[in-house]
């Protein structure tokens, strides 16, 4: 085998196994969104870094938790869990031009406080009325401390 035919199936292999690992990311984001109850959700992970540390991502709302997908994962499984009495919501603000670069278009960034941290989460208008109902929808005496 000479070297040109051994880099010509190198580069095949290659091109076989990234359209393998775009297919298995299109299955998974249609599985995660079959029943519906999906929406396109940011989450800041690393805070205090001007623009940066956003991770786009997937949100599910499963009973009173809030369930956080990454985007570009295989991982089955949700990345983050929020549960919906840890939550709660403070501010809504534009994206500053180096966020909007990182996030989702006509996203807002919303911050919430868990459990005496905060976090930013970015999602459409929409899904933030959405948000903003599943937060007010809990169960009377579900803030109530214990």
């Amino acid at each position: 085998m000479t070297l040109w035919e051994w880099l010509a199936d190198s580069a095949g292999v290659i091109l076989a196994l990234a359209a393998l690992g775009l297919l298995a990311l299109f299955v998974r984001r249609r599985l995660l969104t079959r029943n519906g109850g999906t929406f396109e959700l940011s989450h800041r992970v690393r805070p205090g870094q001007g623009g940066r540390g956003w991770v786009l991502g997937l949100g599910r709302y499963e009973g009173n938790q809030l369930q956080w997908f990454r985007i570009f994962s295989f991982r089955p499984t949700p990345h983050l869990v929020w549960q919906r009495e840890d939550l709660q919501y403070l501010s809504t603000r534009e994206p500053t031009s180096a966020e909007a670069v990182a996030l989702f278009g006509g996203h807002v960034v919303v911050v919430c406080t868990l459990r005496g941290g905060s976090i930013d989460l970015a999602m459409s208008p929409d899904a933030l009325t959405g948000f903003q109902s599943w937060l007010e929808a809990s169960p009377p005496g579900s803030g109530l401390p214990t």
